[in-house]
């Protein structure tokens, strides 16, 4: 296969589509029931912390995403800025967390079209049975095939889909506002588990899970036409419409709450309303929006699969790209702009994720902490152009950068300590593995351009961090050993993750040079340039 170019096809509305659909996926239908267990009528609270957290970081990307714009660039702006060390680490976390969410939201598809056909899943279990995992095959197999084909051809199929996926979330807010009891907001108290319960359900209760949406856009920023203007309004529009969309969608489940379930207190709520819009609708007797919702669930979890398939195959391109990962998949089809090897290893993924039949659950914690994981980065990234490259072209430049940038990165941490000792023990160990394998291959990782000496001295910084985010998780109030309570926990994080930014920023490679990045240009926009390393 001839090395092809990535072609700049999406508009802005479909970059917006891109982005809502991905945000908009199997969180708002699988989450209001468990952030009100967590939280009780302060659960609202814990989707604008959401909110909050992923717009600041969205404002950084958008900084990144408008003067760089790559395919595969949530991993390779590490690259660029720290070395093919910190890109390998970031690829692989990556591409873990973006694979399992196609998975994710075929399963969140499957269990609630299990409420019709209940041969799709087993018992009074989650899990899907042997005629349920085929259609979830059947979904990805589909996936694969709309993005295979060509980039016009996904953003088609996900625009008329993200229509569907924002009218009916619209219609259950209406609806359901109208079996609004005010007396639910005060029931037990505004907050029953205090602050920790808000904090708990932003990791913990599948809010950040839900939110996980920005980086398809960035993703496939070379794709867009004009994405020095497309891509900012993109992210900051898609965070916005999202935020206020499930704000609205916790504030009308907590209010439509049959009192007398409730009495007992918020906890366990999510165990009576397992689906929560639909059974919620059932209870009031409001069977017609049941079909709806049972609807959208179907088809809502596949729209964002489907992006991921797409996004998915660009971060598996973008690894390729750093030097880390088979060069095969550098491959890009000369006449659909479709990275083709990357999407069949995407596939093969996918599919590798529903084995051995998980639940929607099952991964939630684990792909949330792993995503605002590698979100995290892009503060620190941005910071190190600004230092090492201050006279970098910058479309949309951020005003505020000193406050914001740090304090995204900062926020970032809060969320993945957030997530508890068990998820943070897997997740950061495991990088720490495959730091120590990088070490152990030293003889065959990219090293003419960038030395390993460079590289390491450009990723200790994220080591340590790390490891000193091991050792406050496991002294602390989520699923440690309750040593650190609130609030030191958080003034020790601050103090990690200040520390951390700026080490990390001081720590980038001393010099870069820019050449050419194969993107075909088109509708008058020039190539942007890519980044190499001049050591």
């Amino acid at each position: 296969m001839s090395q092809g170019t990535f072609k700049p096809k999406l508009s802005t509305t479909d970059m917006v589509m891109v982005g809502f659909g991905a945000i908009f996926g199997s969180g708002w239908l699988f989450a209001a029931s468990k952030v009100a267990g967590m939280a009780g009528p302060a659960g609202w609270l814990s989707w604008l912390i959401g909110g909050i957290a992923v717009l600041l970081l969205g404002l950084v990307y958008s900084e990144l995403g408008a003067s760089l714009p790559r395919a595969g660039g949530v991993i390779r702006y590490p690259l660029y800025s720290h070395g093919p060390l910190l890109g390998y680490l970031m690829g692989f976390v990556t591409l873990i967390a973006f694979s399992s969410l196609i998975a994710i939201e075929v399963e969140a598809a499957r269990q609630y079209a299990s409420a019709w056909f209940p041969a799709l899943t087993q018992g009074d279990s989650s899990s899907p049975t042997v005629l349920g995992w085929l259609v979830q095959f059947a979904l990805i197999l589909l996936f694969f095939v709309l993005n295979y084909l060509a980039v016009q051809t996904f953003a088609k199929s996900n625009s008329i889909i993200t229509v569907f996926k924002f009218v009916v979330p619209v219609l259950t807010i209406v609806v359901l506002l109208f079996h609004v009891k005010g007396a639910n907001f005060s029931s037990q108290g505004f907050a029953p588990f205090g602050m920790s319960g808000v904090q708990a359900a932003v990791a913990g209760g599948g809010v950040m899970f839900a939110f996980l949406g920005l980086q398809p856009i960035v993703t496939m920023a070379s794709e867009a036409k004009k994405p020095q203007r497309t891509v900012p309004i993109a992210l900051i529009l898609s965070v916005v419409l999202a935020t206020g969309v499930y704000i609205l969608l916790q504030v009308a489940f907590i209010g439509a709450v049959p009192s007398d379930l409730i009495s007992g207190g918020w906890q366990g709520i999510d165990g009576k309303f397992s689906l929560p819009f639909k059974d919620i609708a059932t209870v009031l007797g409001l069977g017609w929006l049941g079909v709806f919702i049972v609807l959208d669930a179907m088809i809502s979890p596949s729209g964002t699969g489907n992006i991921y398939v797409s996004s998915t195959s660009r971060v598996v391109y973008g690894w390729a790209r750093n030097g880390t990962l088979f060069k095969v998949f550098t491959r890009v089809d000369p006449r659909s702009g479709v990275p083709r090897p990357a999407m069949w290893l995407t596939f093969a993924l996918a599919v590798f994720w529903t084995l051995p039949f998980p639940s929607w659950g099952v991964l939630v914690n684990v792909v949330s902490a792993a995503l605002i994981l590698s979100y995290a980065i892009a503060p620190v990234c941005a910071g190190a152009f600004r230092r090492r490259l201050p006279d970098m072209p910058k479309p949309f430049r951020l005003k505020g950068f000193a406050v914001i940038s740090p304090l995204a990165f900062v926020i970032a941490s809060y969320i993945v300590y957030w997530t508890g000792w068990s998820t943070i023990s897997w997740l950061l160990g495991s990088q720490l593995v495959m730091f120590g394998l990088y070490l152990l291959a030293r003889n065959h990782v990219p090293t003419h351009v960038v030395g390993l000496a460079q590289q390491l001295r450009s990723s200790w910084w994220l080591v340590a961090y790390y490891v000193a985010m091991l050792v406050v998780s496991f002294l602390g109030s989520y699923g440690g050993r309750g040593v650190l309570d609130s609030p030191w926990d958080l003034v020790v994080i601050t103090t990690i993750g200040l520390g951390a930014y700026f080490w990390g920023t001081a720590s980038a490679l001393p010099d870069v040079q820019l050449d050419e990045d194969p993107v075909e240009a088109g509708d008058g926009d020039e190539k942007s340039p890519d980044i190499a390393y001049s050591v």
